[in-house]
């Protein structure tokens, strides 16, 4: 009698693994992603519609953070080098984003959202740009920047942390490469965002 219960946990925890919806299958090529996934693109517009960021800068940005893997953690940290000892950061989701900056979010929104839900977590790098771009004066079309400053925080940012950070600066530069998928932005008539 007591397998059933267990039988059932289990069968209940393949059935929402199954609810997660998996990473692209072609993440270099932008047209494929929302081809794939064209609730996605709907989500950019409106991102882009309401921030001003451009999807092909949002969607690098998940990209380098994430993998657009829905339940993404950070690396483990590890004591003495082999036990497993809690994660590096408290991050979590499409978009990395850490709990005060999504708690922000929410707040800004005026709703609670799920950082492992695509539409809420592209919505909240089209907002954190946004406010870049407003505080720091980092152009929403500057994926580089836009990067570095997503990664350190816009105090880090400000304060120079990522020239310490030779790795950070060289992560950085793979983001602006997604900037083939501005080709197909222009041919579906997506407006240049400032």
């Amino acid at each position: 009698m007591k397998q059933l219960p267990a039988c059932a946990l289990a069968i209940t925890l393949v059935a929402l693994t199954g609810c997660t919806t998996a990473p692209p299958r072609d993440q270099n090529n932008l047209c494929n992603i929302y081809r794939q996934y064209p609730a996605w693109y709907k989500s950019s517009v409106a991102m882009e519609s309401r921030w001003g960021t451009p999807p092909n800068v949002a969607m690098a940005i998940m990209k380098q953070e994430s993998s657009f893997v829905a339940d993404a953690l950070p690396p483990r940290a590890y004591f003495l080098w082999i036990i497993p000892w809690g994660r590096v950061s408290p991050s979590y989701g499409y978009a990395q984003a850490q709990p005060p900056a999504w708690k922000d979010f929410e707040v800004a929104m005026g709703s609670s959202g799920s950082r492992d839900n695509f539409a809420d977590a592209i919505m909240f790098i089209g907002w954190y740009t946004a406010g870049t771009q407003r505080q720091l004066g980092i152009s929403k079309w500057d994926a580089y920047n836009q990067y570095l400053a997503y990664h350190e925080g816009r105090g880090g940012y400000s304060r120079n942390t990522y020239r310490a950070k030779p790795w950070l600066m060289q992560v950085a530069n793979k983001v602006p490469a997604s900037e083939h998928w501005r080709g197909f932005l222009v041919a579906l008539g997506i407006r240049r965002g400032v």
